[in-house]
């Protein structure tokens, strides 16, 4: 008996030395600006692609409406839940500053997204160039407005970073390259994310400004609220709504043509993207420029301090949107 068990103990310790070394799974926690919303449970479809492939505990939450200060007490339950790491999408950059620093402060890896002017985070990872992103967006808006006439612009929320950016980059565009068109409203109308919101401001704006020919929009949940109104107000061959959104919400209004053009994304990607990040500074990976994350639309990363730009954007018209299921 006792020579089984010294045999036994030799096996057991072979097997130790000539087995592989289990790599460590981490828990990484994605918190967005808003759960519930079609662009973020695709980017829950990413997370949990992640999840499947890696074996992480990789998860997705957010609050349920689009609030700075309920986003930061998300964070603050995960830093004390101790995750390995946190990406985050900031409703408001500023408001997170904070909890990000205590999250860093605790070892916790942190990187964020639509967020390029962020102090606390390891990495921030773009999926574009914001103002590039604002200006083609613009081009899209005056070929259908032909270059001349009245739009207005409207935004998720004034401490959006990303929204604000891509604004930016359509009124130096238009300034630049469209004069005869007006922009008629001082700073961009918020619609806090919310479909109804958007959808209000655009019978408003209908209202104040007879002569509006166009509107670029900047939440995903806008456009669709915005196209809803101008095809009620039977204009969709005069008001010309573009700005980022999906398919899946905006669809029904390519159709119409009371949206023209959506640009986006993938969310499932950034997502994806964000938690393969996360796991390369977790375990000491070098990220260099020029990097590839073996996610479409960030195979060659362009590196500018802190932050990271993918080239991942789509536009979407009628003529093409059935390529997209999302």
């Amino acid at each position: 008996m006792k020579k089984f068990f010294v045999v036994m103990m030799v096996v057991f310790l072979v097997a130790l030395l000539v087995s592989p070394v289990m790599a460590k799974k981490y828990t990484i926690a994605t918190v967005v600006k808003l759960d519930g919303i079609a662009w973020f449970e695709r980017m829950r479809e990413g997370v949990k692609k992640f999840a499947q492939d890696t074996g992480h505990e990789a998860f997705l939450v957010g609050p349920p409406r689009a609030d700075a200060a309920l986003q930061v007490q998300i964070i603050e339950d995960l830093i004390a839940q101790g995750v390995d790491a946190i990406c985050v999408v900031p409703f408001s950059p500023e408001a997170v500053e904070p909890v990000l620093k205590r999250a860093m402060d605790q070892g916790i890896v942190v990187i964020t997204h639509e967020a390029s002017n962020i102090q606390n985070a390891h990495w921030d990872l773009e999926a574009f160039d914001n103002y590039a992103f604002g200006a083609k967006l613009m081009d899209y808006l005056a070929s259908y407005m032909g270059e001349e006439g009245e739009y207005a612009t409207m935004v998720g929320s004034l401490t959006s970073k990303t929204h604000m950016e891509w604004i930016t980059g359509s009124v130096e565009r238009q300034k630049e390259k469209y004069p005869q068109m007006k922009l008629v409203t001082e700073s961009p109308l918020e619609c806090y994310d919310d479909q109804t919101r958007a959808y209000e401001n655009m019978k408003e704006l209908l209202r104040t400004y007879p002569n509006l020919r166009g509107v670029r929009t900047s939440a995903s949940t806008a456009a669709p609220g915005c196209g809803l109104a101008v095809e009620e107000a039977g204009l969709q061959d005069r008001v010309h709504v573009v700005g980022p959104s999906l398919v899946s919400l905006s669809g029904q209004y390519l159709k119409t043509g009371a949206v023209k053009v959506i640009g986006f994304w993938d969310p499932a990607d950034a997502g994806y993207a964000m938690n393969k990040l996360a796991v390369m500074v977790l375990e000491g990976q070098e990220v260099t420029d020029g990097m590839d994350l073996g996610v479409p639309g960030y195979n060659k990363l362009r590196m500018d301090g802190r932050v990271l730009y993918g080239e991942a954007w789509v536009f979407v018209t009628k003529d093409n949107m059935d390529q997209y299921n999302f």
